[in-house]
């Protein structure tokens, strides 16, 4: 096996046996995720057309402090450099992008897409020798259990979007938006619902979940969403993005909000 595993190390880069288009998949991770980055970050950078009537975008939510009647503790605080850009989403998406970045699945997409490490199985990547993740600065992606933590938090506070998203100045009612924002909760629940960090957590730091029936029957239910993680990860990854460009675009007036109740 070491010696196996010494060949594949020093096959040259990109050099395989394999006679299938193995490069499509790592060409759509890359293509997808640079979509959601430069999306996303564009979002976070503009500060406005993140709210619409009762809707908030998911990107700028809890908006601690902003211009929309959103807003936790009022406009954009004293204390803020007057030389660098404000936004309210630019206080609160390291937590969201934290997790991410951290998360299982999407370390080894990215690592597959980004760094060619490797860029498939049984596909020759570009260095030597495998460095892991032991060293300074990938030992740090141990703390995914702890943006899980957060990510729970979010979705509550998304939850809670959706609801307020149901009242309108006229009263109760649901719109297209509505219905935007509640998948987008769903979606996002499923994912992290099936995070591997919490599927440990409930099955109560066990090797054996079997030893108690109660974390067993948890671990089992975490389990059923992470055996679709992946579908999950990449569902949930464009429906935030798709809520924000709902949003903006309605309060742009680009899109008008149906109202159905």
């Amino acid at each position: 096996m070491s010696n196996l595993e010494t060949a594949t190390q020093q096959r040259p880069f990109g050099t395989t046996s394999r006679r299938d288009a193995w490069w499509v998949q790592p060409l759509m991770v890359f293509t997808g995720l640079s979509a959601f980055i430069l999306y996303s970050t564009w979002a976070a950078f503009q500060g406005a057309h993140y709210h619409s009537g009762p809707y908030l975008s998911p990107f700028y939510s809890p908006e601690l402090f902003g211009d929309s009647p959103h807003n936790w503790f009022g406009p954009k605080p004293g204390w803020w450099p007057g030389w660098a850009p404000f936004s309210p989403a630019l206080l609160i998406l390291w937590a969201p992008a934290g997790f991410r970045m951290t998360c299982y699945y999407y370390r080894g997409a990215y690592y597959k897409a980004f760094w060619a490490d490797p860029p498939a199985c049984t596909v020759g990547e570009p260095r030597k020798r495998y460095l892991g993740e032991n060293s300074f600065p990938l030992i740090m992606q141990n703390v995914h259990r702890y943006f899980m933590y957060l990510a729970l938090i979010f979705l509550c506070l998304l939850a809670h979007d959706v609801w307020k998203a149901m009242w309108f100045a006229d009263g109760f009612g649901i719109g297209v938006g509505t219905l935007v924002l509640a998948v987008n909760v769903v979606l996002l629940s499923g994912y992290a619902f099936g995070c591997h960090s919490l599927r440990h957590l409930v099955g109560g730091f066990l090797n054996e979940p079997s030893k108690a029936p109660m974390c067993e029957k948890a671990w089992h239910c975490v389990g059923g969403l992470n055996r679709r993680h992946m579908l999950w990860a990449w569902m949930s990854l464009f429906s935030v993005m798709f809520a924000d460009l709902y949003v903006r675009l309605c309060s742009m007036g680009i899109w008008t909000d149906w109202r159905l109740i």
